[in-house]
């Protein structure tokens, strides 16, 4: 296959950045994208120029840092995969590539495709854990009775990766897919029931002071995650949300 890439390039947080072309050929259907990816730096490090930085790390579609924004389309043109999951297959001898790094306020570009996605750590913290006296006093969890249905949404939940590809498919830049997710796989549990008012609290304001915007309902968040997060989430947390405010 012969490709043209056209790569945002940015080298600084300081930097304007810009598209730039590149020409691949010999590219194999059977490549992943990052490893077309691979091969155009080989080239460019070859030639003497500064490779594409992008993120990777497992390449198993378990990590989330792959995040990329293809052809306008967060992890690219499938479904339920992440973009180290993308295979060349996918695309057409002589196709025009778009490649972007996902683009947000709370999603700073760091270098070419790599972008600051440590906001969502900060929402974690700020609230994404249950508080455990390991004095010796603990209970094994699974004494403790969850129905069916309860641990397998929050199962469910837990499957989110915190790629933020919701993040980058929202037309407001919303991060309530994610932080849903984190909310709901312990508010389904009874072992997250007694910081279920401040969890939520706390990590609402964190999210809004990272800069997300809000959410629309429009549901592209769910289209495109490479794990099939739902809304149900969404509304769920806007459940908790609500009764802790009440109880003040």
């Amino acid at each position: 296959m012969k490709l043209t890439l056209k790569i945002w390039r940015q080298k600084s947080a300081q930097d304007k950045g810009r598209m730039v072309d590149y020409q691949l050929d010999d590219v194999s259907p059977d490549m992943s994208f990052l490893e077309m990816l691979d091969v155009l730096n080989q080239q460019l490090i070859d030639n003497g120029d500064d490779p594409v930085a992008f993120d990777h790390d497992c390449r198993e579609g378990i990590c989330g840092m792959c995040s990329l924004y293809i052809n306008g389309e967060a992890h690219g043109p499938d479904r339920g995969i992440t973009t180290c999951q993308l295979h060349m297959r996918m695309f057409d001898d002589g196709d025009t590539i778009y490649i972007e790094p996902f683009r947000a306020k709370a999603f700073p570009v760091i270098k070419d495709l790599v972008v600051d996605r440590s906001s969502f750590d900060r929402i974690q913290h700020a609230g994404g854990f249950i508080s455990v006296n390991t004095s010796g006093n603990t209970i094994d969890a699974n004494a403790i009775p969850i129905s069916k249905h309860a641990a397998d949404e929050a199962m469910d939940a837990a499957t989110c990766i915190g790629c933020g590809a919701c993040v980058a498919s929202c037309k407001n830049s919303s991060a309530m897919l994610f932080v849903s997710a984190k909310v709901s796989q312990f508010a389904l549990l009874p072992q997250g029931q007694v910081e279920a008012a401040d969890r939520v609290m706390n990590m609402v304001k964190q999210m809004d002071e990272e800069g997300f915007g809000n959410c629309t309902n429009t549901g592209a968040c769910e289209v495109e995650c490479p794990k099939g997060i739902s809304l149900e989430n969404i509304a769920r947390m806007n459940r908790e949300y609500l009764s802790a405010s009440l109880k003040g």
